[in-house]
């Protein structure tokens, strides 16, 4: 059996590369939990998911909900299979750090799609608030992927045979390797609006709705959205703080026990913002959605918001005896 082995050049060094092993087992641990929180969740949320989303007729927050779901299984058994002591390739290790880099860009901008269509139903869905939300997530996006490009320019891997043991080495420049983590920061700002948009229109309704014969019905809607929304952004808001952290080179190039902890639950972090938080911001509303049109009493004006038929749909409907 062969064994990776991990160096790191100190954040002193004269030369302007990072040399890391792509690799490093020392992460095992945490990429083990970061593994079995993604599946325990669709295990635990799998009959859920095939009474709300494959059973019922498909739409694009359908599609979102797999992408998000299953890219998240998959990134996850990649990056189990990654970190075992087995000897891989330069060119395997370069494309699993490329999926690594790249994943977080591409599931954030789905959540924010997400996001947005929930924030524009519970709007009202006005024209105005619809451009304003999209030309903020995509200059988010766009500023997000447009660093993560330029960080990796010139990123290269070399397979190494040192002291009898197999090692994949991830070279990048360190003078743009700051710009990885920083992608967080335009996502940070879109996820912020967002919350403090959803946070507004909830205490505006619940103001409005105070008196009215439906209000009940819709304060629990609003309450089902502001419960997943809050619970998803602290859970965002702890893996921005950990990224903005990985800035310093105290932290990123150390090879010390703490380092290595500190990027460890940073990945379990991100994987439960992702891969757990990000499905159930769907899974949420159209399990409360389902339980509302079992209701059994006729004759009350409902009104929801649902994910039922191409995105976030308000509507209203009542039943006369």
């Amino acid at each position: 059996m062969v064994t990776v082995v991990c160096l790191h050049k100190l954040p002193t060094t004269p030369y302007p590369e990072m040399t890391l092993i792509s690799n490093d087992p020392t992460w095992l641990p945490f990429i083990i939990v970061s593994f079995t929180v993604v599946v325990y969740d669709w295990v635990l949320t799998f009959g859920q998911e095939f009474e709300l989303v494959w059973k019922q007729r498909w739409s694009f927050m359908t599609v979102l909900y797999i992408c998000v779901r299953y890219m998240g299984l998959s990134y996850s058994v990649i990056i189990v299979l990654w970190s075992l002591p087995f000897s891989i390739t330069d060119a395997v290790g370069l494309i699993v750090y490329f999926i690594s880099a790249w994943i977080p860009i591409v599931v954030n901008a789905m959540l924010g799609v997400i996001m947005m269509i929930r924030i524009y139903a519970m709007y009202g869905r006005p024209k105005k608030m619809l451009v304003f939300l999209v030309v903020v997530l995509l200059s988010s996006t766009i500023a997000s992927g447009v660093m993560t490009a330029i960080g990796n320019v010139g990123v290269s891997a070399e397979e190494l045979l040192l002291f009898g043991y197999h090692a994949c080495l991830i070279e990048s420049d360190t003078n743009k390797e700051d710009l990885n983590n920083e992608t967080m920061i335009p996502t940070t700002i879109w996820e912020i609006l967002a919350f403090i948009l959803a946070v507004w229109i909830v205490i505006k309704h619940f103001h409005q709705l105070r008196q009215s014969p439906t209000g009940s019905t819709i304060g629990d809607c609003f309450t089902v959205l502001i419960q997943s929304h809050a619970f998803y952004f602290a859970a965002f808001a702890i893996v921005a703080c950990f990224s903005l952290g990985l800035l310093s080179t105290y932290i990123r190039y150390s090879s010390s026990v703490g380092s290595a902890v500190y990027v460890g639950f940073f990945g379990i972090g991100q994987v439960l913002q992702m891969f757990v938080l990000g499905p159930r911001l769907i899974l949420s509303i159209r399990e409360y959605y389902a339980k509302l049109v079992a209701m059994p009493d006729e004759g009350i004006s409902m009104m929801s918001i649902d994910f039922q038929a191409g995105g976030d749909v308000e509507h209203s409907h009542s039943d006369q005896r």
